[in-house]
């Protein structure tokens, strides 16, 4: 049975998954005062991060259009998989799965899911990571299903921001709680809960204290390490993804390592100098 695997575009995907037709990106699209970014091979961080950092306002993202999904959805493929967003953080999820139904509408059924991934970035680079895994093992559409449901029950995101800019722009954060936290180099440690939000775990002042308290949690959570890719995923700073993988490492063993550079809307949820990790 042939497959493949649409991941919206804050999945950061591996080289190899770019050049691989079984997988496809769909992207999303950044406001910054009016100025469209399409999040695809075309997006520059760099260019997009002095944009962001100029602003007073915060960027804005889109979702995939339904139609977007439905031309994905239209291929030769048997089995054909879609990783989104969280759905309690973006619409990209209902415009997946309203995708799938115009499409049964229009050109009858198909063996189509939609993946909730409940978490963002690296963490549906994950998701889509298992999928290829179960179609590869020659599980049937149902089966792969069931499995990677159940990964994504048993997935924990957790991330550090250098700043809180980001937001306090979207209104995520008071202006005085934010003022108070950047004056004094509060670094909050957030975490996903189990219905995708976002919940702060912890905090510490300066980056490198509040890296080693997200480290402490991901070693104090992880349960069979050895069968895990542990995944990281950072926005402008290498060297601290770094740090971060060599500290896990020396406390525990893991299957595989991932680390990627954000794109484009993990890097506005991320902002300059944040870092994701998903086990």
């Amino acid at each position: 049975m042939s497959y493949k695997i649409i991941v919206d575009s804050c999945g950061e995907l591996p080289d190899r998954c770019k050049k691989d037709p079984h997988f496809e990106s769909v992207p999303l699209v950044l406001d910054i005062d009016g100025y469209s970014i399409v999040d695809d091979e075309t997006f520059d961080q760099g260019d997009f991060l002095k944009r962001v950092a100029a602003s007073p306002n915060c960027p804005k993202s889109s979702c995939p259009s339904p139609e977007r999904y439905m031309q994905a959805y239209d291929c030769d493929a048997d089995n054909v998989y879609a990783v989104t967003l969280s759905a309690e953080l973006s619409g990209s999820y209902n415009s997946a799965e309203l995708g799938r139904k115009l499409y049964e509408e229009e050109k009858g059924e198909k063996n189509i899911y939609v993946f909730n991934s409940r978490s963002a970035s690296i963490g549906e680079t994950l998701i889509a990571l298992k999928v290829e895994e179960c179609e590869k093992a020659g599980l049937g559409f149902r089966e792969v299903i069931e499995k990677v449901e159940a990964y994504i029950e048993a997935q924990h995101t957790y991330f550090v921001l250098e700043s809180l800019e980001a937001l306090r722009k979207n209104g995520r954060l008071s202006n005085l709680k934010a003022f108070v936290a950047n004056a004094l180099n509060i670094k909050p440690v957030m975490g996903s809960t189990p219905k995708g939000t976002i919940c702060q775990l912890d905090q510490a002042r300066g980056i490198n204290r509040a890296l080693k308290k997200m480290v402490d949690y991901i070693v104090d959570g992880v349960k069979s390490p050895e069968e895990k890719t542990l995944a990281i995923s950072h926005c402008n700073c290498p060297e601290r993804a770094q740090m971060v993988k060599e500290e896990i490492l020396k406390r525990v063993s893991v299957k595989d390592v991932i680390v990627l550079d954000t794109a484009g809307i993990s890097s506005l949820y991320a902002s300059d100098g944040g870092v994701i990790v998903v086990v």
